[in-house]
């Protein structure tokens, strides 16, 4: 038994099974996307701060975490439908989002399409440009011709890529046995085919860049190896209301620098208030 403060259960939304985390209800709402290859405990760093005066929900979309997956939803386009359909589902009206990594491109299709549901967007360490490269090991994630050998060693993928990731931030048990499960037998190379969607699914999203309004915070990571900061400038540069923060952390910056990461987070959301109504801490 951990004392971790996010308590998962699951909703059904379109047929599938979603797991979802939630804080005590206040009156304004965010939702977390969880990155990949996680799960809603990546949130765990920096859930009291940011669940101190905002009804916080932490999502896996579907085939992530430990939601059900679905094929047609393994698209960044698809997913960002699918996070309005949780919405409705949670009863949630306008919210903040907040998509690091696969998120990235999910909350910006959502914000493109339905812009009365969200305040403000927080993004960043996801791919934003098919035109631009990718670090490794994303780079063959997205590139490999043939996923069937991901298929086969997913236990040792997966463990290389927590090694990797967090060799100065150990994980909680509880943590790391979570994101090896969320991603057991096939679901971790079912999972990649999400990203794999990029060369296609990133021109489409570039189109739709100029057009969105919502405040974007986008945080990019200057030591990201996985997803340069070149692609959080692209975005900067085609978004007509974002702001562009380049910070000294990893890819994983909301679990190697957490005080940091819920910062920027709280600042964004305390700038784009509803009727500027502050955001009142616990107290």
């Amino acid at each position: 038994m951990n004392n971790s403060p996010i308590k998962p259960k699951t909703i059904t939304v379109d047929g599938l099974t979603v797991r979802y985390a939630e804080s005590e209800q206040r009156d304004t709402h965010a939702l977390l996307l969880s990155p990949w290859p996680e799960s809603v405990y990546a949130f765990e760093p920096t859930w009291a701060e940011l669940a101190a005066g905002v009804h916080v929900v932490a999502v896996d979309l579907p085939g992530f975490g430990r939601s059900q997956s679905r094929p047609d939803l393994l698209a960044p386009r698809a997913a960002g439908a699918f996070v309005l359909q949780i919405l409705d589902a949670l009863g949630l009206g306008k919210v903040h989002i907040v998509g690091p990594d696969i998120g990235t491109s999910a909350s910006l299709f959502a914000a493109a399409q339905r812009p009365d549901r969200f305040h403000s967007v927080v993004i960043g360490s996801g791919g934003a440009s098919a035109r631009l490269e990718l670090g490794e090991p994303l780079a063959s994630w997205v590139s490999e011709p043939d996923i069937s050998w991901y298929e086969q060693n997913a236990p040792t993928v997966m463990q290389t890529t927590l090694d990797n990731i967090f060799p100065a931030t150990p994980l909680g048990d509880h943590v790391r046995e979570d994101y090896l499960a969320s991603y057991a037998g096939r679901r971790f190379a079912e999972s990649m085919r999400y990203v794999r969607t990029y060369p296609t699914e990133l021109k489409a999203l570039e189109q739709l860049l100029p057009a969105i309004r919502t405040p974007v915070r986008i945080i990019a990571p200057e030591r990201d190896q996985v997803v340069p900061p070149a692609h959080g400038e692209f975005l900067a540069a085609r978004l007509p209301n974002s702001t562009l923060d380049v910070v000294d952390a990893g890819h994983f910056i909301w679990e190697e620098a957490p005080k940091t990461y819920a910062s920027l987070v709280l600042d964004w959301w305390e700038r784009h208030q509803p009727d500027n109504h502050a955001i009142e801490p616990e107290r």
